[in-house]
C-alpha cells in the first residue's frame, strides 16, 4: 500500500510538472548555497502572490522527490528524508524545508519548483556544501578592480588541457558563504549556460570562458567573485576583488588628478625659469670676468671719447703757460710810425 502511495505521488508530480512546463512561463531564481548544518533551511520563497498549486523539492544524484507538499493531499517524502524534512509554510506561497539529523549524505544540489496559478513556475536551486575550515588569514584576491558604473568581469583561464565546467559566484565574507551567479558547462552538442543571478549580463564562449557585465554599477556590487573552473587535472579558482566608487567620489578623483597635473605643469615653469635666470647671471658673470682679464679687449662708447676730450682741453690749457708766443714785429714796428706823423 505504501509503495503504491509513493507511486501516485511520483506520477502526480510528473504530470502537474509536464502540464505547467506546457502551458505556463517558468522563472527562475539565483542559485545560492547553504553550510551543512543542524537544521538547515533550504529557501523557496515565490516573489509573487496567487495560488500554490505544489511544491516539490529533488535532489541531483536521488532519482525520487525529496519531498512534496500539495494543499490537498499534503506531504510526502523520500526515505532517508522522512522524518527528517519540514515544510516551512510561513506564506502562502512558501515552499522552503529545513532538514534536521543532517549527514554528509545531504551534501548535494538541491532543486526547488513551486507550481502556481495563474503566473505558473517558479524554480530554484540550491547548493548545500560541507562547512569549510575558516582559514586564519584573509583572503588574497588575484586581481583588484575600481569600477563606479560599468565593468566586466572575466573568468578565463590559461590551461592546456580541457576545462569541462566554469562557475562564477560572489563571495560573502561576513557569513562565509557565497551565491553562485552563473554556470558554464560544456555538452556534447556545445556550451550550456545556467544563470542564477540576473544582476549583470552572462556570456559563456566556446573556448570556456565566462563574462559577467555589470552596469550602473552600486556599492553591494563590490566584494569578492571567485571563478571555479573544472578541468582535466582538478578544480582551479582564482579571485577578483571588485571595490565600487560612488560617481561623485569618482569626479573628486578627477577633480584632484587634474590639479596635481595643473600645479605639476606650473612647478615645471617655475623650474624652468628659474634655471633661464641662472644661466643668463652666469653668462654675464663670465664677460666681466673675461673683461678684467682682458682690459684691452673692453669695448669702448661714446662716453668713454667724451673724457678722452675733456682731458685733451685740460692739457692744452695748463701747456699753453710753458709754450712760447711768436709775434710780427714788422707789423708792430710800422703802426708806431704812423703814429708818430700823426
Amino acid at each position: 500500500m505504501v509503495a503504491v502511495q509513493k507511486d501516485y505521488w511520483y506520477f502526480l508530480v510528473l504530470m502537474m510538472q509536464l502540464c505547467f512546463l506546457k502551458g505556463s512561463v517558468q522563472m527562475k531564481a539565483p542559485g545560492s548555497k547553504v553550510t551543512l548544518q543542524e537544521g538547515m533551511v533550504l529557501d523557496c520563497l515565490c516573489p509573487w502572490t496567487g495560488q500554490l498549486i505544489m511544491v516539490s523539492w529533488t535532489k541531483k544524484s536521488l532519482s525520487q522527490p525529496v519531498a512534496v507538499y500539495h494543499p490537498q493531499y499534503g506531504s510526502n517524502y523520500e526515505s532517508s528524508y522522512d522524518g527528517r524534512v519540514t515544510f516551512l509554510k510561513s506564506t502562502a506561497m512558501d515552499g522552503s524545508i529545513s532538514i534536521m539529523n543532517v549527514t554528509e549524505g545531504d551534501i548535494g544540489q538541491y532543486h526547488c519548483s513551486l507550481q502556481t496559478y495563474p503566473q505558473g513556475s517558479w524554480t530554484k536551486d540550491t547548493f548545500v556544501e560541507k562547512a569549510a575550515i575558516t582559514p586564519t588569514f584573509s583572503i588574497q584576491p588575484d586581481t583588484n578592480l575600481v569600477a563606479n558604473d560599468n565593468l566586466t568581469i572575466k573568468c578565463d583561464l590559461v590551461h592546456n588541457g580541457e576545462v569541462y565546467q566554469v562557475s562564477i559566484e560572489k563571495l560573502d565574507t561576513e557569513v562565509g558563504g557565497s551565491n553562485i551567479i552563473a554556470t558554464c558547462q560544456m555538452l556534447e552538442d556545445g556550451v550550456e549556460l545556467s544563470e542564477f543571478n540576473s544582476r549583470g549580463r552572462l556570456n559563456c564562449s566556446d573556448a570556456m570562458e565566462v563574462s559577467l557585465h555589470l552596469t550602473n554599477i552600486v556599492k553591494e556590487d563590490g566584494g569578492l567573485y571567485r571563478c571555479n573552473f573544472s578541468t582535466d587535472a582538478g578544480v582551479r579558482s582564482t579571485t577578483i576583488l571588485l571595490s565600487t566608487l560612488p560617481a561623485q567620489d569618482f569626479r573628486s578623483l578627477h577633480h584632484m588628478l587634474y590639479v596635481y597635473i595643473g600645479g605639476g605643469l606650473v612647478g615645471v615653469a617655475l623650474l624652468m625659469i628659474l634655471f633661464l635666470t641662472w644661466l643668463n647671471r652666469m653668462k654675464r658673470k663670465r664677460e666681466e670676468y673675461r673683461i678684467k682679464l682682458h682690459p684691452a679687449k673692453r669695448q669702448r662708447n661714446t662716453y668713454d671719447h667724451g673724457c678722452d676730450y675733456d682731458r685733451m682741453k685740460k692739457g692744452t690749457r695748463s701747456g699753453a703757460r710753458d709754450k712760447d708766443i711768436y709775434v710780427n714785429f714788422h707789423i708792430v714796428r710800422a703802426h708806431e710810425k704812423h703814429k708818430q706823423k700823426r
